[in-house]
């Protein structure tokens, strides 16, 4: 038998990080369509920033085949998109005098309720996404990049242990044409 050495790859549907990105993308699209200015310059930077958090996650995943370094500066990409749209987020709030939530804020705390919930899709929190205050809205999709930015945090280290024991893919070429030699 054949040594292989591409690894396994893809599987990002299943993420919780691309999961959270793909709500975030979608409550994004609405956002700015809902609470911003037609020809502000700052909805197409808000929905490239989503769009890029949720792309690059899987384009990291199908990259993770032959290039571990390049899965990993993928996720990171991926994390630093969503810290841009965080930052537009914020501001948002902040220059139109608007609150963000605290972490012991009682909405923010049903939020974290529903982070936790297996399978959290668009519809568990489209309630707050889809408010017509532009103040819950944008908190809930803050709390959202907040918990997919920690989450690919938690990756990127998870993919730095596994390269650490395992190398990457010309580590396992050369060990899979060792064991083809040591069989012939």
């Amino acid at each position: 038998m054949v040594e292989r050495f591409i690894t396994s790859h893809g599987g990002y549907r299943k993420l919780q990080s691309y999961k959270k990105a793909e709500v975030i993308y979608d409550a994004t699209a609405y956002f700015v369509e809902r609470f911003l200015a037609k020809g502000d310059r700052t909805i197409d930077q808000m929905v490239q920033a989503a769009r890029s958090g949720k792309q690059n996650i899987a384009e990291a995943s199908m990259a993770s085949a032959t290039s571990k370094e390049m899965e990993i500066k993928l996720t990171n990409v991926a994390r630093a998109s969503l810290e841009e749209l965080l930052i537009d987020y914020c501001d948002f709030l902040r220059v139109r005098q608007l609150e963000e939530w605290q972490k012991d804020h009682p909405y923010a705390l049903r939020l974290r309720e529903l982070m936790n919930q297996k399978n959290a899709n668009y519809d568990t929190f489209k309630k707050g996404i889809e408010h017509s205050d532009p103040v819950i809205c944008a908190n809930v999709i803050i709390g959202l990049i907040k918990v997919a930015s920690y989450l690919l945090y938690k990756q990127i280290q998870r993919l730095e242990e596994d390269f650490i024991k395992h190398g990457g893919m010309r580590e396992r070429m050369t060990q899979a044409r060792l064991a083809n030699r040591k069989r012939h």
